[in-house]
């Protein structure tokens, strides 16, 4: 085999964008790109989302943070709103009838304003002409004369009652506790001695008329009393009249203005019908300064404004949206979004009233659309529950919170429920829309579109040319010094090192954000005109200095031999492997040292990482498929007696993925074969059953961190990194490799099966690597069968 082949050229390690084939000097020349770039998927999906309006479908915009799905999102909404109608304006009401339950009433956009300002007018013109009804002049006459009436009823009753007692020989006469009747002896009240000298039959005779009369006298009493009733309603329905007199213009001028809105007029006839049925409540009462003092001091709470009643609590105001309401929600609890009812606390003891019902971002967004993030909606269970519940039912329904998980809770108002049309917006990561569609039977049935935002696009000339608009946009947005065609230039190469790939770009444009602004601020501080590509330059190594800490003090523990590992010499059963660690913000290569012992026995191949529970699930598949490659390869005649052990030398904090799946069985196939590898090359990828090598992730982090070690220790001349042929597109490697590489002081090989890099490592035919592997397995199956012999 042809190793130089297999060998890559400085050409394929980046790709660079060439600033003189820009067409314009720097981002002042470029037309700004103030919208995402690409994303035709998502933005098709959105918009036909929004068009459609049918129950459920309700939008899940997804993509990883920093791609811009959200600005768009509300930018493309806000677009749609503003062709459409504003939304009805909804107040709530007393409920006379049910007073618990206060009534939802809707107008039209920016009526509701004006029907507060009616009603407050009203009820101030209330206040001043009720007491005027019932203290005035005509009023009273009328109460005097009514009460006379009575006066003269209850004085014939009583004179018709005297002559019949005078006529039984008895007279009336009025006491603190009513009427009583005494008996007469010669017009003269009888006295008890008098009484006592009276025969028999003639006290019989006077105690009969006596019960006679008592009688009579409490059935004047009863009539008495139903005449007064009568009179105190005559009085009532009076005071009614004047009442009705006093205020009948004006619920008769709201009534005309608003007699299209039916709840409305319906509401009037209640207030004029509370007024008539509680009209002693609307009275001035009389002063009483020692009451008011002796409540003061025993903190009694005064007496309710009867006009409190007549509020209307304006719920949602229209008045200044132009189209749509377009509502983001930043942290959408159960109360933010449907709601809440507020109580006030006098003494220890709560109140509310229908003015207390407080709006939810649903009732806004009533009408048009409402967006929210799904992590912030699942972080508060209760919200998501009653979300879904209005999206299902069509109406809000403001409620305790604690109403659907069975606790007591203090009596409160149930308002009655406004009826709904909004478009829901989630946004988030495809993990939460899998999650969601996976365990949650409800989300399907309601949220039914899906637009995803992909994390990159094509480096295409058109794309490239957006970029710099955006850039120009960036630039004009925040008031940024200009970037020449270099500064550009290098972002683009930036964007494609972030998406991994030389013919992609990097949607997570709140990275390139990042070192637009950075880079900008370097240019600033070296009193430049326009940001270069070395201000770019600075920016990116800047942000890496600041977070590479951890990797430095790896480099040093290798450097000092604290970390063992060889970048020279060879070794039976040992190489290096390469892993990507993560630090949060910044993600570099570490080489590995991965040892393999192989010996006689029947346990298979032992990962040592597993057995001490340091391996991941992938890991674990990775090893399991070196031993489908051993049987395959080898165990066609004679079955595998083999034991083996697999590590990685000083890791203390676990493994997983697969992509040293083809060093761990180069290590193997070493041991088993008893034939050194070269600790000059360190190996990345995975490989199959069949030995075909397989693409890997953090290609060009893995052979920047092999290279730094190298470097530390001296470059020979002769180290690498032995890298699957399909990741060649994914580099995008920094300038000082690039530069090693095309001065021949570091190498990077592209293989695709494991007889090229078993031939790279070793130096031998891959032919005779096999033959002495097999050789070797034969001898521990003769072992073992001729001690099953024995």
């Amino acid at each position: 085999m042809n190793q130089e082949s297999l060998k890559l050229t400085p050409r394929q390690l980046w790709r660079p964008c060439d600033a003189s084939k820009l067409p314009f000097r720097d981002t002042t020349e470029v037309e700004p790109v103030g919208e995402v770039l690409g994303q035709q998927r998502a933005k098709q999906a959105l918009e036909f989302g929004l068009k459609i309006r049918r129950p459920g479908y309700n939008i899940f915009v997804a993509g990883e943070t920093g791609t811009g799905k959200l600005t768009y999102t509300r930018k493309v909404i806000e677009g749609q709103a503003a062709q459409e109608p504003r939304p009805q304006d909804w107040c709530y009401v007393y409920n006379f009838k049910k007073p618990s339950q206060p009534r939802a009433i809707s107008l039209p956009a920016g009526l509701g304003k004006q029907f507060v300002r009616d009603m407050e007018d009203m009820v101030n013109s209330l206040k001043k002409e009720v007491p005027k009804a019932f203290d005035s002049e005509n009023s009273q006459k009328k109460k005097t004369l009514l009460w006379q009436q009575f006066e003269q009823e209850s004085e014939l009753l009583y004179q018709q009652l005297e002559k019949m007692a005078n006529q039984k020989g008895f007279s009336l006469h009025r006491t603190s506790e009513g009427f009583v009747s005494v008996p007469l002896l010669n017009g003269e009240p009888l006295t008890e001695e008098e009484y006592n000298k009276l025969d028999p039959g003639t006290r019989r005779d006077l105690e009969k008329d006596s019960s006679y009369l008592q009688e009579k006298l409490v059935e004047m009493v009863s009539k008495l009393k139903k005449l007064e009733k009568k009179y105190q309603q005559k009085e009532k329905q009076l005071e009614g009249q004047m009442a009705l007199l006093a205020i009948g213009h004006l619920l008769a001028d709201l009534k005309d203005k608003y007699r299209q809105y039916h709840q409305v007029v319906e509401y009037i006839k209640g207030i004029q019908e509370d007024i008539i049925n509680n009209l002693e409540s609307f009275k001035e009462p009389e002063k009483d300064e020692v009451g008011e003092q002796l409540a003061f001091l025993l903190g009694a709470k005064k007496g309710e404004d009867p006009y409190e009643k007549y509020k209307v609590n304006l719920l949602v105001d229209s008045s200044e949206v132009k189209g749509a309401p377009v509502v983001y929600e930043p942290n959408p609890t159960f109360t933010n979004l449907i709601g809440r009812i507020e109580y006030q606390n006098e003494l220890g003891v709560l109140s509310t009233d229908h003015t207390k019902i407080k709006a939810g971002a649903l009732h806004r967004a009533n009408g048009g659309y409402l967006i929210l993030q799904v992590k912030d909606v699942l972080a508060n269970p209760a919200a998501w529950e009653a979300l879904k519940r209005v999206l299902r039912n069509g109406e809000i329904r403001i409620e305790n919170p604690t109403d659907h998980q069975g606790v007591a809770v203090i009596t409160t108002l149930q308002p009655e429920p406004i009826p709904v049309q909004v478009k829901v917006v989630l946004t988030g990561s495809l993990e939460y829309y899998q999650l969601l569609h996976e365990y949650d039977e409800d989300f399907p049935k309601l949220f039914k579109i899906r637009a995803e935002f992909d994390d990159e696009l094509v480096r295409s000339e058109e794309n490239e040319r957006a970029m710099a608009g955006f850039i120009a946009a960036q630039c004009q947005k925040n008031d940024l010094k200009p970037f020449a065609a270099s500064g550009v230039a290098r972002i683009i190469e930036y964007s494609s090192r972030l998406a991994e790939h030389q013919d992609k770009l990097s949607a997570r444009f709140n990275e390139i954000v990042e070192i637009i602004f950075e880079a900008e601020a370097w240019a600033t501080l070296a009193g430049a005109e326009r940001v270069e590509a070395e201000h770019v330059e600075t920016a990116i190594k800047e942000k890496v200095y600041r977070s590479n800490l951890y990797e430095e003090k790896l480099g040093e523990l290798l450097a000092q031999g604290v970390i063992l590992l060889d970048t020279s010499g060879s070794k039976v059963g040992q190489i290096n492997g390469l892993a990507v660690l993560d630090t949060g913000d910044y993600s570099f290569g570490k080489p590995s040292r991965i040892t393999a012992n192989t010996y006689l026995g029947e346990e298979g191949i032992i990962n040592i990482e597993r057995e001490v529970r340091l391996s991941g699930r992938i890991h674990d598949k990775g090893v399991m498929i070196l031993a489908g490659y051993l049987g395959a390869r080898y165990a066609h005649r004679v079955p595998l007696c083999l034991s083996a052990s697999l590590c990685f030398e000083q890791n203390y904090d676990g493994v997983d993925g697969d992509s040293a799946s083809a060093a761990e069985l180069y290590a193997l196939l070493s041991s088993l074969a008893n034939v050194p590898l070269r600790q000059d090359l360190a190996v990345t990828g995975s490989v199959n059953q069949k030995g075909e090598i397989q693409p890997i992730g953090g290609i060009n982090e893995k052979i920047e961190g092999f290279y730094y070690t190298c470097k530390a220790r001296g470059l020979t001349g002769t180290q690498g990194v032995i890298m699957p042929v399909q990741n060649v597109p994914n580099l995008m490697l920094n300038e000082e490799v690039v530069e090693a590489v095309a001065a021949g002081r570091f190498h990077l090989y592209a293989i695709s099966t494991i007889d090229q890099g078993l031939e790279l490592l070793t130096g031998l035919p891959a032919a005779e690597i096999h033959q002495r592997v097999e050789a070797q397995l034969q001898k521990y199956y003769n072992i073992i069968s001729e001690m099953g012999d024995n």
